[in-house]
């Protein structure tokens, strides 16, 4: 907790948290008595119209989450958008972010990232977002709740393959940090075999693929536009094949012809 952040939270009007009764525990600690509301996923429409009248009466809300910065998969957009509309200043105040944190202690490249946020949380949705994951040549981060990592890590290991590195750090900055890097393969083992490891706050960071040899493209590509091509004709398929890999559509649709034949 940064001074900054502690002279904000004093100063406003009131604070806009995602779980009052947990930001009471901090505002306690630090001894702060300013009003606290209620703004989460189901009431960010209503609260949202309430947050933007004081706003535009001339008062000062503070909007924190739970942990973390807000609005990195947390409630806040509305409310933000909403405040830039209506000529409101909007003041980031810079702290922690498990994605960020988790990205520099992974050991994965961080010139080119993707941040995915959280996975659907059915099977068949989840397994569509991680194959079409699975082509880019960017570390992929990605959030889960401890009660799915076990079947998230499965479905990965079918999309990227259990050769593909990836890094499961849990619990960051508390008393059970844990950053583990290994294979795919290598982790659900490591998971399924050890309950401690299911639980807690989790981000699942996945290494970029493989770039395409002078050859052509790599055989996770091929499987990339094998799957493009069972739901959609051949064009259709390489143009979006083309936009995930970064190769030419013309090349892509050259190869799904020399595959049908």
């Amino acid at each position: 907790m940064s001074q900054r952040a502690l002279d904000t939270l004093e100063r406003v009007s009131l604070i806009a948290a995602e779980d009052t009764r947990h930001t009471a525990m901090l505002t306690r600690h630090f001894g702060i008595t300013t009003p606290l509301v209620a703004y989460h996923d189901h009431n960010e429409q209503e609260a949202t119209e309430q947050l933007i009248n004081r706003l535009q009466g001339g008062e000062s809300v503070a909007l924190v989450s739970d942990a973390g910065t807000p609005l990195i998969s947390d409630p806040g957009y509305r409310l933000v958008r909403g405040a830039h509309d209506c000529g409101v200043e909007v003041i980031p105040l810079p702290g922690p972010c498990a994605a960020i944190v988790a990205l520099s202690a992974s050991g994965l490249p961080t010139d080119s990232f993707h941040f995915a946020g959280f996975l659907p949380a059915k099977s068949t949705p989840r397994r569509a977002r991680l194959t079409e994951l699975a082509a880019y040549s960017a570390t992929i981060v990605l959030y889960e709740a401890p009660h799915r990592i076990v079947s998230t890590l499965k479905d990965a290991l079918e999309a990227f393959g259990g050769a593909r590195e990836a890094v499961l750090v849990r619990e960051l900055t508390k008393t059970y940090e844990t950053i583990r890097r290994a294979s795919l393969e290598d982790l659900v083992s490591w998971v399924e075999g050890d309950q401690n490891q299911q639980k807690g706050e989790q981000v699942l960071l996945i290494a970029p693929a493989p770039r395409a040899s002078k050859e052509g493209v790599t055989d996770r590509e091929r499987q990339l536009l094998k799957r493009l091509a069972e739901e959609l004709p051949p064009r259709k398929a390489a143009a979006l094949g083309a936009e995930l890999t970064g190769h030419k559509a013309r090349y892509l649709y050259d190869l799904l012809l020399e595959e049908e034949q």
